[in-house]
């Protein structure tokens, strides 16, 4: 054998194993739910689990199996437009909102579905790929990540409107307090490099990497904690307007906010009687981050805190310059939401063909947010990260770390 080959396959052999590896993960996460808990939906910004472990598949069996597997057959015609999500040029798709409605097939037949997707691509991914099926296939790993991640938080969000307040994933982790005194980094601005370098996956909205000037500024040394957003509310934050934005207020009024998700209502120490998680529910840990916050949300507080959020490219800036070992809670805690719009860097360029669509039409009405959450699976966080949500989303792992002109 020489050197070429043995490499071919050490790197076929590696692949096989991060992809098994990555899927395995997804049917670890749903194995503790039953079938019934799979199959419903809360709100159309959430999805069944089911729906996920679908999805998923679908993405595998559309882009890389149908057009580069020679011979590959659906289990059923009817799940390209079932499981497609948001692909124009993929076909038509089931109403998101209504993908609670999806009873068939079956979870069984879901699986089924992913094992059958998974000897295809097993069969693929021994053999050599070209440069585009690589891509494809890593894409495809990264995207099922994002995914495991949603299927934490939407069935969260489903589970917390049944009053037995069940443990939907009890091995789930819990957030870390910081251990940290609250204290201000100083950052010194000047010219700063966003975005994407070297070698690598990300995402095409990561990308061109380019300069920004930035005035001082200081950031907080972690992320703002349940006792600290607890104060803001016996202050009256959510009944005080000066402190939140328009929209924000209207939204306050509308939804009838005055915690954030998933706090109980306050006992007579006026500190909520626990907080639902994913473990069920926990007590109040006044040194323990806030999560579940809205832009809204975090913005109010940061205003009632005589700070405001960082820019992304602040927050970008500081995780990878000369005092971030001074910044505690970048990732694997809270996703941090920032003042900045969603918006392209400057000479983006979305991929080619159908995976162009996976960021660049979400361009509008977003807000960023930085780091990655206590959900995001290991290996699938970096610094550049842009995730993305609407200002009054808050069912996401979503915390705040203020910031200051300096």
């Amino acid at each position: 054998m020489n050197a070429s080959t043995e490499s071919a396959l050490l790197l076929a052999t590696e692949r096989r194993a991060r992809y098994a590896a990555v899927r395995a993960h997804s049917e670890a996460l749903a194995e503790p739910l039953s079938a019934e808990d799979q199959c419903i939906q809360s709100m159309p910004d959430a999805s069944p689990t089911k729906w996920h472990l679908a999805h998923t598949s679908w993405f595998f069996e559309t882009l890389l199996l149908k057009p580069h597997a020679p011979g590959y057959r659906t289990p059923h015609p009817a799940y390209a437009s079932l499981f497609n999500s948001y692909y124009e040029q993929l076909g038509p798709r089931h109403p998101r909102p209504q993908r609670g409605l999806i009873t068939r097939p079956d979870l069984a037949e879901v699986r089924a579905y992913r094992a059958h997707v998974d000897a295809a691509m097993d069969a693929l991914l021994a053999g050599p790929l070209d440069a585009e099926r690589a891509f494809l296939v890593e894409l495809g790993l990264h995207h099922e990540q994002q995914h495991q991640e949603l299927l934490q938080t939407d069935i969260l969000h489903a589970l917390s409107m049944n009053p037995l307040r069940p443990a939907a994933l009890p091995q789930a982790p819990r957030a870390a307090a910081a251990g940290q005194p609250f204290a201000w980094i100083e950052q010194a601005g000047g010219e700063a490099w966003i975005g994407h370098a070297g070698p690598g996956f990300a995402y095409d909205n990561e990308s061109p990497r380019h300069p920004l000037r930035l005035q001082p500024y200081r950031l907080g040394n972690r992320l703002v904690t349940q006792g600290e957003y607890q104060a803001f509310i016996a202050e009256g934050g959510y009944r005080r307007p000066a402190f939140w934005l328009s929209d924000g207020w209207a939204t306050v009024q509308a939804q009838g906010w005055t915690a954030p998700a998933y706090w109980l209502p306050e006992g007579a120490d006026g500190q909520p009687e626990g907080i639902y998680t994913l473990r069920g529910v926990e007590p109040f840990r006044p040194e323990a981050p806030v999560l579940h916050l809205s832009f809204y949300e975090a913005a109010a507080y940061a205003e009632w805190a005589g700070a405001r959020l960082p820019t992304e490219a602040e927050w970008e800036a500081a995780a990878t310059g000369p005092q971030a070992a001074a910044l505690h809670q970048l990732h694997g805690v809270a996703w941090q939401w920032t003042r900045s719009s969603y918006d392209p860097y400057p000479g983006y360029r979305p991929w080619a063909g159908a995976v162009g669509e996976y960021n660049g039409k979400f361009m509008v009405s977003q807000l960023v947010l930085r780091g990655s959450s206590l959900a995001t699976p290991p290996g699938h966080a970096r610094d550049s990260y842009r995730n993305f949500f609407p200002p009054a989303a808050r069912w996401q792992f979503s915390g705040l770390r203020l910031a200051q002109d300096a």
